[in-house]
């Protein structure tokens, strides 16, 4: 379960709450912050570190150190990109931080979480990510550099076959030795597979933390759109810090206590059939494993709180009696915002910040693009039944 949200909303609290509650129902637990400013350990009231810990009976919890973690799956790529830059006569500091690229941290942090995923000693594991915009990149990442990477590599190669003699000639830097391809190719073609495969399957989900704020529930909507679009699977929306009844009917709060119900009715409909998961505001800040266990509580009232509250819907491909189709989730997608093109075999699509290259099967491809829908829930691109002339489908 990954528990995201717009920065101070109290995802932290609520991945926190959801742990113990968890464990006091008798399953064995972890919880994992994989944001980079960790204040999971301050919720625990515990120092935390990159080995889980025990807080509790059925309860570890851990802070993961993506810099430490580099070493194990970057190791000699870096080492090669560090190589490289001084050949160009950059200093030794920034030669490491370039080194740095842009995303290795986020793919580390999910490496060391799929590895604790699969160790098999927990029957749940719990990730405290990063706000929104970076828990999407978090989760989308496997895949864009995937694609990056897998163009990239055959060309370096191809040009290593050269000879590095010959090649020295065409291209003015140091050339990535054996070992630097070798852990290239287990990174692209196992690790960041491996990671994809974890994050799309039907027993992970993403959990979106709201607060009755409208900043807050607008960012929540795009994020479920974008989250969508990956086939990244949510299961419920939590709605955090409500204002109790008796506070919502003193005078000073009435005008909140109207906002607070008109919102919450409007977070069920723009994410529904997605749950919504209700916390109240509490008297205190809730910190400790007694606290967090009341909070759990009140969350999972009436559900187990490791279980799949929704399943998402995939992308589909199909036919029916206009030709073929292809069939994009995307909740809340506005027009404004969506871009959508084929160009070869895929199919592009934009949402927002974010782009999807979905690769169509075989007789779809090459087909013409009859029409584009979009409606509440998805998007539904159609083709002609009859390929291009001259085409052998």
């Amino acid at each position: 379960m990954l528990y995201t949200g717009k920065g101070g909303v109290g995802k932290t609290t609520i991945a926190a709450a959801t742990a113990v509650c968890a464990a006091e129902r008798g399953r064995r637990t972890l919880v994992v912050s994989a944001d980079a400013a960790h204040s999971l350990g301050d919720v625990f009231e515990r120092r935390l570190g990159p080995d889980p810990i025990g807080i509790a009976p059925r309860i570890d919890a851990s802070e993961v150190d993506p810099r430490a973690e580099m070493h194990n799956h970057w190791g000699r790529i870096r080492d090669y990109l560090v190589e490289m830059f001084h050949y160009q006569g950059i200093e030794d500091v920034v030669a490491d931080e370039l080194a740095q690229l842009p995303g290795t941290e986020e793919i580390t942090t999910l490496l060391a979480v799929e590895k604790l995923a699969a160790s098999g000693r927990y029957d749940l594991l719990i990730v405290d990510c990063a706000p929104t915009d970076s828990a999407l990149r978090l989760v989308t990442l496997p895949e864009v550099a995937h694609r990056v990477f897998r163009l990239l590599l055959p060309t370096m190669q191809a040009i290593t076959r050269i000879g590095t003699p010959v090649a020295q000639k065409i291209v003015s830097i140091p050339l990535p030795r054996s070992e630097v391809f070798r852990d290239a190719e287990t990174l692209i073609y196992d690790k960041l597979t491996t990671l994809r495969k974890r994050i799309t399957n039907s027993q992970t989900s993403v959990r979106i933390v709201v607060t009755p704020e409208r900043m807050v529930i607008d960012e929540a909507r795009r994020a479920y759109t974008q989250f969508a679009l990956f086939e990244v699977p949510c299961d419920a929306v939590v709605m955090n810090r409500l204002l109790p009844d008796e506070a919502a009917h003193e005078h000073f709060f009435q005008h909140w206590g109207r906002l607070q119900v008109e919102r919450c009715r409007e977070v069920e409909e723009a994410f529904a059939p997605l749950p919504v998961l209700r916390a109240p505001l509490l008297a205190d800040q809730v910190t400790g494993c007694e606290r967090l266990a009341e909070l759990g509580r009140h969350l999972f009232a009436q559900a187990e709180p490791g279980d799949v509250f929704c399943k998402s819907a995939r992308v589909r491909f199909g036919r029916d009696e206009t030709g073929y189709f292809a069939q994009v989730p995307l909740p809340n997608a506005s027009e404004d915002d969506l871009d959508v093109v084929v160009v070869d075999d895929e199919l592009i699509i934009t949402a927002g910040a974010r782009r999807r290259f979905l690769k169509l099967p075989r007789r779809i491809a090459r087909r013409r693009v009859l029409s584009a829908k979009l409606d509440t829930e998805r998007l539904t691109v159609h083709f002609g039944s009859a390929a291009h002339p001259g085409e052998d489908r």
